[in-house]
């Protein structure tokens, strides 16, 4: 009897236990589940400044899509960029960085460092991936357009406070690793409640239940157990009686039958203990694996790729969507200076050597209408482009073209000075017609110093001073070290020019010289281990009479600058020449290539 009641109870408390851990288990990913996003705000009250940064940490705090939401007044621009590019442009500017989460994730930490009290606007700087320009609010989702680190600069106008009102919502681990086991362990233990009361007791080989009690020992203990089956013992053991007096003299008595029955109950107990022990240790077992499966670590985006520290060291200055909206922007300014003939509308986009022909060019055209213009620069059709992985300024990038009214592709030659400057064209030089461009890594180069000779037959320097030195003499040294004939035909153009010159002015005396303007020099490695040379050379002619009273005349186009046709002192004419040179590596025993050249006239004066 009391077998029976402590079975049905524990098989009752196991199913209760069972059906408490299954709902707490269910709970955790419904009730009690937590939030998908936690959303963390910038302090108040805290010191204003025209810029405001968001650290690159951010981004991948929490993994997945980080949302910001911005208040301010007015017009406002939140600019996505390289961290090391928005900490170039903030420069020594007054700024408060977004730097983390505090640890109840609920506000997030914001520095201050003093320095200047305005900026210029950076809207529409060059170093900006991507810019979302609002008025008054914002909601922004933050990813990364490439790989490595990103962070973002918020901003008014650089003179007025930037917004202050800021709040960042991350994704928020969801993850409930104890839901499974405690459903996997509720549904085992309800199992196991209801086995225990499915069970049945062993019975002796009377029949007689085995939990039934136990029998009355040789001591006469109480007899235990219900009326019916004491009484069903009594019967027995007078029956048993009877038989051992009546029995043949010497007769074994026989077995008590309770002998026999004080096992039953143990054995019972030992079958539904071994069943409560096995399912039990399921359980548990089953709670370890799930528990093991829930909380297996998966991989970070951060962890799983290389540093972003490593990553932007040799990251290039530019993206490729980048250098496209850059491209298409000089070729507008440059299209509006070519059409109006002003030099002013080429500024924002055109410097250097380009900007001073193109000026240039426009006074002669003013003056001389068949003056032939200078070939237009077009940001299609896009050939290739080279960008620097030189991360420090100034930044060289260079792509090639041949769009509308480009007979040959043009190598076009930018160049951002500094970080708050933007890209400018600095030379737009067209292809030898027989050349091919070397190949240059599409996903960032190094560039090289002009005196750096490193894996090259010659160094920058050495190979424009070689190429001026050619141009200049018809018996170079460098005769033989530099590609001639229908593959670079610039060079023999420029011999056969200047010994025409000095056949034809019988009256004067002519000298040229090419000479290297060291400043302007970029080096370019190629894919081979090569170098692409990219600089200018100044082309002096010079003439003087060679008796008293000669005179010599100047043609149309000089005589624009120069202010007369004629002259008995002699006259200088000057002249840019911008030109790309491809230098083989070391053990290479081919000569040097010019695969770029032009000329403009950039003055003209009388002696």
């Amino acid at each position: 009897m009391i077998g029976n009641i402590l079975r049905f109870k524990t098989a009752v408390a196991l199913v209760l236990l069972g059906l408490l851990t299954l709902l707490a288990g269910i709970g955790q990913n419904t009730v009690w589940a937590p939030a998908e996003t936690v959303t963390a705000t910038a302090p108040t009250g805290g010191t204003a400044a025209p810029l405001t940064v968001f650290d690159e940490k951010l981004r991948t705090l929490h993994g997945g899509t980080v949302k910001i939401h911005v208040k301010g007044e007015g017009n406002f621009i939140l600019a996505a960029g390289r961290p090391d590019d928005v900490d170039a442009w903030v420069g020594k500017t007054a700024h408060n960085t977004v730097s983390g989460v505090s640890d109840d994730g609920k506000s997030l930490k914001l520095d201050h460092a003093d320095g200047d009290a305005k900026a210029p606007s950076p809207a529409g700087s060059d170093l900006w991936v991507t810019t979302e320009n609002a008025n008054g609010e914002l909601d922004y989702s933050w990813t990364a357009p490439a790989d490595g680190d990103w962070a973002l600069l918020l901003a008014s106008d650089g003179s007025k406070p930037a917004p202050s009102s800021i709040s960042m919502t991350f994704p928020n681990d969801t993850s409930t690793p104890w839901a499974v086991p405690f459903m996997v362990l509720g549904g085992l233990l309800i199992l196991a409640g209801a086995a225990l009361l499915l069970i049945k007791p062993a019975r002796d080989n009377k029949g007689n239940a085995g939990d039934g009690g136990a029998a009355g020992g040789s001591g006469g203990g109480t007899p235990k157990g219900s009326l019916f089956a004491q009484r069903a013992r009594a019967k027995a053991k007078a029956k048993v009686a009877a038989t051992d007096a009546g029995g043949a003299p010497g007769a074994a008595p026989a077995r008590d039958s309770s002998v026999e029955r004080l096992g039953a109950p143990s054995a019972f107990r030992r079958r539904s203990g071994v069943a409560v022990a096995l399912l039990t240790a399921a359980a548990v077992a089953g709670t370890g694996v799930a528990a093991q499966a829930s909380q297996a670590p998966s991989p970070s985006p951060s962890s799983s790729s290389p540093s972003a520290a490593g990553q932007d060291a040799d990251a290039p200055v530019l993206l490729d969507a980048q250098f496209r909206r850059i491209l298409e922007q000089v070729a507008s300014a440059v299209d509006a200076g070519d059409a109006a003939k002003d030099a002013a509308k080429l500024t924002p986009r055109v410097g250097a050597t380009e900007l001073e022909v193109r000026k240039q060019n426009y006074k002669i055209r003013s003056k001389v209408g068949s003056y032939e213009p200078r070939m237009p620069v077009r940001a299609t059709k896009l050939l290739t482009t080279v960008v620097s992985n030189k991360r420090d300024w100034p930044r060289s990038v260079m792509a090639v073209t041949q769009g509308d009214g480009n007979v040959v592709p043009q190598l076009l030659t930018l160049v951002q000075a500094s970080p708050r400057e933007n890209y400018k064209l600095v030379g737009a030089t067209p292809l030898q017609p027989g050349t091919t461009f070397p190949g240059i890594n599409r996903g960032g180069t190094e560039t090289l110093a002009a005196s750096d000779k490193s894996g090259l037959l010659y160094s920058g320097q050495e190979a424009l001073s070689g190429l001026a030195d050619r141009l200049t003499k018809a018996d170079s040294s460098f005769k033989d070290k530099l590609t001639e004939g229908q593959s670079s035909p610039y060079i023999a153009d420029t011999l056969a020019y200047q010994k025409d010159v000095v056949k034809s002015g019988t009256n004067g005396k002519f000298s040229f010289s090419h000479k290297v303007v060291p400043e302007d020099t970029v080096v370019f490695r190629t894919a081979d281990g090569g170098a692409l040379v990219l600089g200018r050379l100044d082309f002096a002619f010079d003439g003087t009479p060679k008796n008293s009273g000669d005179k010599l005349t100047i043609g149309n186009d000089a005589a624009a600058l120069a202010g007369g046709k004629e002259t008995s002192t002699g006259m200088v004419l000057s002249f840019a020449e911008a030109v790309a040179v491809y230098v083989p590596p070391t053990g290479s025993k081919d000569p040097m290539k010019l695969v770029a050249a032009t000329r403009g006239l950039v003055g003209a004066k009388i002696k």
